[in-house]
């Protein structure tokens, strides 16, 4: 004996105003297939940010400041970026350790 609710067809609709009607009044999971569901990707999605506090010397933000003048991008976008590729240089470098 099945449990499986029998999956509905959605009808025919002559318009968005109908269809709008329609989905207010049914719920999308009774036409709904699971069997038949893709997991979702996103890859367009940025990832979430913590806001932090840094203390710079003044010097170093305004050479940071400047760099991203020329590069006509945000200074905090930049330093981001800097991080990202050390971050990453040095994980590689420790890799590279491990291995030989």
């Amino acid at each position: 004996m099945s449990t499986r609710k029998k999956i509905k067809q959605p009808p025919q609709f002559d318009g968005e105003d109908q269809e709008r009607e329609f989905w207010a009044e049914n719920d999308v999971v009774d036409f709904f297939d699971w069997d038949k569901a893709v997991p979702g990707s996103f890859p367009a999605l940025k990832p979430s940010t913590t806001t932090i506090s840094i203390r710079l010397p003044a010097a170093l933000l305004e050479d940071l400041r400047i760099l991203a003048n020329e590069r006509d991008v945000p200074y905090q976008s930049l330093m981001k970026n800097f991080l990202a590729e050390r971050i990453a240089r040095e994980r590689q470098e420790r890799r590279k350790a491990r291995i030989g």
